[in-house]
């Protein structure tokens, strides 16, 4: 009697022992998986304007995911995403702070920060590795070569013609005093009905819209010529950027796994696009995704991630800028037109870090 009661007697100890082994087997992440990194954000709360009108621009389309996973809540923040009704408007909203991340080309916050008075803009990540400009002819036009431009009328948009067009015309010997160039207005139908046999288009809607018009394009995209082009950034001020550096890493945090959501779930995310533009068309709007989605995974983006910029980037760009006189005058800083830093501490080795 006496063994077995200092057998059970020590029982509880015997037990103790084993349950501390299993503990220590255990991987340390299990017993702090209930403590996320969303538990000590602050809540915040602001206004994301799309630079254009609802539809499936790649930077819009990462904002339209975010809002409907709740990519963004698990981000705590209340984002309210509104659209730019007329040109020019965001940057407005953005400097008075009514709106504190939008969009816009590369090539414009460049022209923005070069103006009287310059604008203190800032791009904090690059969607499209390349431009969103292109030059198409129609299919049965035998138009192959930019060669083949000489001869022929030029339609473009804005107030005179590109840098891209001008660097495509040096870049391939093309005699530009042989092309009639003419202003001309946002319908593509101008091209169909041969007013015009080249036509400045945007790559990622207009030959669509021109092919299910009937007219099927051969259309000329700038880099395939060695141009340096960049395409749709998400941009916020300056102020805004040096003030609440934590909630542009987190805007920026939800928007491109936004993205990458859209990328492996594309049906999903037209779906999605359509909540916010019911009008469209579903077909066009795929279309514009699965164009800016291809030149979204190109260039920087192949190694870094969705979104990555260098400096080298926007060096050539701004060399291409100023060479054919598109900005009022030089920058004074380059670098203060982008900014890396929210990118560097959401990715490693080109992996979203997340949460």
């Amino acid at each position: 009697m006496h063994l077995r009661w200092i057998l059970l007697s020590l029982l509880p100890v015997l037990l103790a022992f084993l349950s501390a082994c299993e503990d220590e087997e255990q991987p340390a992440a299990t017993a702090t998986s209930a403590a996320t990194p969303q538990a000590a954000l602050t809540p915040a709360s602001l206004t994301f304007m799309a630079g254009f009108k609802p539809q499936a621009n790649l930077p819009f389309v990462g904002a339209y995911v975010a809002q409907e996973k709740g990519f963004f809540q698990e981000q705590a923040l209340d984002v309210k995403i509104e659209h730019s009704r007329t040109s020019g408007e965001e940057f407005r909203f953005l400097v008075a702070g009514e709106v504190q991340i939008t969009t816009a080309d590369a090539a414009v916050v460049l022209e923005r920060r070069a103006g009287d008075p310059p604008v203190p803009v800032v791009a904090v990540a690059l969607i499209g590795q390349t431009g969103q400009q292109g030059f198409s002819v129609l299919a049965d036009s035998g138009i192959e070569t930019p060669k083949d431009w000489e001869g022929k009328t030029f339609g473009y948009k804005g107030s005179q013609p590109t840098p891209d067009y001008l660097a495509i015309v040096e870049a391939e010997g093309v005699d530009r005093s042989k092309i009639q160039e003419v202003r001309v207005g946002f319908e593509p139908q101008i091209l169909t009905e041969k007013k015009v046999d080249i036509l400045a288009v945007y790559l990622s809607n207009e030959p669509d819209t021109l092919t299910r018009l009937g007219y099927p394009v051969r259309t000329f995209d700038p880099a395939d010529y060695g141009v340096p082009t960049l395409g749709l950034t998400y941009v916020t001020s300056e102020s805004y950027l040096q003030e609440h550096a934590d909630i542009v890493e987190r805007f920026l945090k939800a928007v491109l796994k936004g993205l990458y959501y859209a990328k492996d779930n594309p049906d999903e995310a037209i779906d999605i696009v359509l909540k916010f533009a019911p009008e469209e068309e579903r077909e066009h709007q795929k279309f514009m995704f699965e164009t800016e989605l291809a030149a979204a995974l190109t260039g920087a983006a192949q190694e870094n991630g969705i979104g990555w910029m260098t400096a080298e980037q926007w060096q050539a760009l701004y060399d291409k800028l100023q060479r054919y006189e598109a900005l009022s005058g030089p920058l004074a800083d380059l670098s203060a037109a982008y900014s890396t830093t929210a990118l560097e501490a959401i990715y490693e080795d080109g992996r979203l870090q997340w949460p």
